[in-house]
């Protein structure tokens, strides 16, 4: 039987009459919905839930806007990123959305914590239309046991109602879809995309506000994995951080069978070390294959939903090949359908941190050293490659981007704030710090190759596992950067950037172009940061 809806949670936005509410469905019966209301189809052979998301299919950072009032007016990093929305005009879409639901036969609750560090945590309620939206978010954040649900009370509420779409003239919007963040009344709005990312990234980007006004924590835009066992060279403290934005290799290179992952995406780093602020993965999907990435393959099972991804409707077999639909296909399941990963969710203070960039220059060296003041340059300036699809309306090619501190679409407050954070956990704690180049080598992107997955899976188990300590390193000329001489298991060619291309010359050019880029991107940092910062980035 489903549980009481605490309808009390709904009417402080003004639903006052619903339709069926199903709260806390057990995936199969979301499952059994979604196919029953024809939002997905069951795949072949693996059973996992195939759902399509329309033209929306990744973000509309466009469309997000944060509310301001007296909590957020002088805190905010307002911008192109954290555009403000008024309280009442805010109050008036809620009252929209009110109605909408009230005029739904059918209403689908999942109570769900955000953090694994009880602490800190987040008891977030959310409410969709869609059956396989609640599956989703069933999946991807921490599920309560059964006496936690006996005493849910929602500190925030998400509300994704995809049928509900905006009228850009009379609501204030910038489309017919919106994404509302309002940290007075701890509501999110989500209206006009069946996208499912913006419910989990918007909760990510409540953590960010929250976590370090309130709390002194710092959010993380990374995944996390510990050493499997003192035998093979890990050990519980043995904690590794990938930074880095979609594309660029947080979740398959933290799904390393020879370690335990604690999570893919988003971390907290407290006094007592690190946690998850999730419960499930979101990984990306095009060209997955078992050989390359094993654990994410096996991950797709009954339970687990696949976004966009191409299916023949006659058999229900998938092809991950297919970018037809999107670039940007996805799945989603909960943290243990990965064989090892970590219950709890927690790990201890991390040894090792790596900055990902896929970079589409193909100048940047394979795995770069990086000083105290060199990481905290990278990571300000988060350089990657944005991929394909992963916004709306992106072209079709990959661009090259900086994204402070690997996640500046996610960041209310300024970026400064989280860079400071993560420099004086780098030195109370003494962590390694690498550059990792999984992008392009040989040639810019549509000419060189992708950097090989094999040999940059080398590279991160060497950096991690402390065997480039004290190694010989040579500079970078254009990017000052530390470059190891050799990594074992690693063709030495492979890491000098400049040799893999065929004209010297044609390197030199890109280089300098992209060192051109950082430096003119660093500039709005200047101001606040020191001397020593300011000097670590590419040379003139």
């Amino acid at each position: 039987m489903d549980l009481a809806v605490r309808k009390e949670s709904l009417e402080r936005f003004g639903v006052e009459n619903l339709g069926a509410v199903h709260e806390n469905l057990p995936p199969a019966r979301l499952v059994e919905a979604s196919v029953r209301r024809r939002e997905g189809m069951i795949s072949e052979p693996s059973g996992a839930l195939v759902v399509r998301t329309g033209k929306r299919t990744g973000r509309s950072p466009k469309d997000r806007f944060i509310v301001e009032d007296d909590l957020t007016r002088d805190a905010v990093d307002w911008g192109a990123v954290n555009k403000p929305f008024s309280s009442e005009a805010f109050g008036r879409l809620l009252e929209k959305a009110a109605r909408h639901v009230e005029n739904l036969e059918e209403v689908y609750v999942v109570d769900a914590h955000a953090g694994a560090d009880e602490r800190y945590r987040l008891d977030v309620q959310v409410v969709t239309e869609q059956a396989w939206q609640s599956l989703f978010a069933r999946q991807l954040f921490r599920r309560p046991d059964s006496e936690a649900l006996e005493a849910f009370e929602p500190q925030w509420t998400v509300i994704s109602m995809p049928g509900l779409l905006m009228e850009p003239e009379e609501d204030g919007t910038e489309s017919e879809t919106f994404v509302g963040i309002d940290f007075t009344r701890r509501v999110v709005l989500v209206c006009g995309t069946t996208y499912a990312g913006e419910i989990k990234k918007s909760i990510f980007t409540v953590l960010n506000f929250v976590l370090p006004t309130a709390h002194g924590v710092m959010p993380m835009h990374c995944s996390a994995n510990v050493g499997e066992s003192e035998a093979s060279g890990g050990g519980e403290d043995d904690v590794a951080l990938f930074f880095g934005l979609s594309g660029t290799g947080k979740t398959t290179l933290s799904a390393d069978p020879e370690r335990r992952l604690i999570g893919d995406d988003e971390h907290g780093w407290s006094d007592a070390g690190v946690f998850n602020f999730e419960g499930g993965c979101y990984a990306k999907t095009i060209d997955l294959s078992p050989e390359k990435e094993p654990q994410i393959w096996d991950a797709i099972r009954f339970g687990a939903v696949l976004e966009n991804v191409a299916m023949d409707r006659r058999t229900r077999a998938v092809d991950f090949a297919d970018a037809s639909i999107t670039e940007n296909t996805r799945v989603a399941y909960p943290l243990e359908y990965i064989e090892g990963a970590v219950p709890s969710g927690t790990g201890a203070h991390p040894k090792a941190v790596l900055f990902l960039t896929a970079d589409a220059f193909g100048v940047l060296p394979p795995i770069s050293a990086l000083t105290p003041s060199q990481a905290a340059y990278y990571f300000l300036s988060g350089y990657t490659a944005k991929l394909a699809g992963t916004e709306a309306d992106m072209d079709a090619e990959v661009e090259a981007t900086f994204s402070a501190c690997f996640g500046a679409p996610f960041l209310p407050l300024p970026a400064t704030t989280y860079a400071t954070m993560l420099s004086e956990r780098l030195r109370e704690n003494g962590a390694r710090c690498y550059l990792i180049n999984t992008g392009w080598s040989g040639g810019a992107y549509g000419v060189g190759e992708r950097v090989d997955i094999a040999a940059t899976r080398e590279m991160v188990r060497a950096a991690i596992e402390g065997r480039l300590e004290g190694a010989e390193t040579r500079q970078d000329p254009v990017f000052g950067l530390n470059v190891p001489v050799e990594v074992p298991g690693v063709p030495t060619e492979v890491l000098d950037p400049r040799g893999t291309w065929p004209d010297g010359e044609a390197y030199d050019r890109q280089a300098k172009k992209l060192a051109d880029l950082f430096r003119e991107n660093f500039g709005k940092f200047e101001s606040s940061v020191s001397e020593e910062v300011k000097a670590a980035g590419p040379q003139a």
